[in-house]
């Protein structure tokens, strides 16, 4: 068995120059297949995406999506929001430790 690489959506987005919402109704018509991750991460087989990119059936959008200053800003934070917390009470221990 052939172990084939997941990608996010947005990089699929990216590798076929298409929108975010055109690629979530190519899933939606079974053109492509998706795979849920823990129940709540949408991935897709890397292998796959390439051989549809490949077959010339996708036409690339001229407006391909960017991604903002504020959407990283927001991804960062929505992923490592335990480490920013842990981090935070971590420095008001050493305060309270030493300047106290």
């Amino acid at each position: 068995m052939s172990t084939s690489q997941f990608i996010s959506v947005s990089e699929t987005a990216q590798i076929l120059g298409i929108s975010e919402k055109r690629l979530m109704d190519f899933i939606g018509s079974e053109k492509l297949q998706s795979y849920r991750i823990a129940d709540k991460f949408l991935r897709l087989k890397k292998d796959e995406v390439l051989e549809l990119r490949n077959t010339g059936n996708i036409v690339r959008e001229n407006n391909p999506y960017t991604y903002t200053t504020a959407e990283r800003f927001q991804d960062f934070f929505y992923f490592n929001d335990f480490y920013v917390i842990v981090f935070v009470i971590l420095l008001a221990l050493l305060y309270v430790i030493f300047y106290t």
